[in-house]
């Protein structure tokens, strides 16, 4: 199945096909999917025949860690109850955004998700536009990686993910043209203690922004 916009400019995502990604997550599906940067593809965390049809679409190494999506950070804040004042402090200043956040695990959440280190999760919760809205009824955590070959380029156009990725999944939705530069990767797992934190993937958020507002806070 694949819905959404053709391209560029095109229709927005519907409710529908909120609604269908939704069922899929609670159903073993795999989807493809757009965000704030590239286009994702993912499952539900909970569920490992639908993580491992995630890894072996995208031949990624079984022990390489994914991040785990909320599409509101409403959400991603309800479901990670034990963050610390200051996890909480930059996980409300900086997203939703283009950013992947390296978080302490302290309740050793979304195994599957963590490779081989379950003392750390990446959090994405990604800025919708207005085409992709519909996302944020999108309930729950969503294991997510880029919808690429492993190593292979980051798609910012449906046509860009490999035919046989799209073609292995339940659903694709197609959100046009996206931005094309995959989530600043960000260290926060030394920000509660000492207020120290590193970029270890320079990407789509500007680092000057990131520093002042992560220094305003530490």
């Amino acid at each position: 199945m694949s819905g959404g916009a053709d391209g560029a400019g095109s229709t927005a995502l519907s409710d529908e096909q909120a609604a269908r990604f939704q069922w899929l997550l609670e159903s073993d599906g795999v989807c493809v999917f757009p965000t704030d940067t590239v286009y994702g593809i993912g499952c539900s965390p909970d569920s490992q025949a639908a993580i491992e049809r995630v890894y072996e679409l995208k031949g990624r190494p079984a022990a390489k860690p994914s991040a785990v999506m909320f599409f509101t950070r409403a959400g991603a804040l309800a479901a990670l109850a034990e963050l610390a004042p200051r996890e909480r402090a930059a996980v409300r200043a900086r997203l939703p955004g283009a950013l992947t956040l390296l978080l302490p695990n302290r309740a050793r959440r979304f195994l599957a998700a963590c490779g081989p280190d379950p003392d750390t999760l990446g959090l994405r919760v990604p800025a919708l536009t207005p085409a992709l809205a519909a996302l944020a009824r999108v309930h729950g955590p969503v294991l997510q990686s880029s919808a690429n070959l492993s190593g292979g380029p980051e798609a910012r156009r449906v046509e860009e993910i490999p035919a046989a990725l799209r073609r292995g999944t339940q659903l694709v939705l197609d959100g046009g043209e996206l931005p094309g530069v995959a989530s600043t990767v960000v260290d926060l797992r030394e920000f509660q203690r000492s207020g120290s934190w590193r970029v270890l993937r320079e990407g789509a958020v500007d680092g000057g922004e990131l520093a002042r507002l992560l220094g305003l806070l530490a």
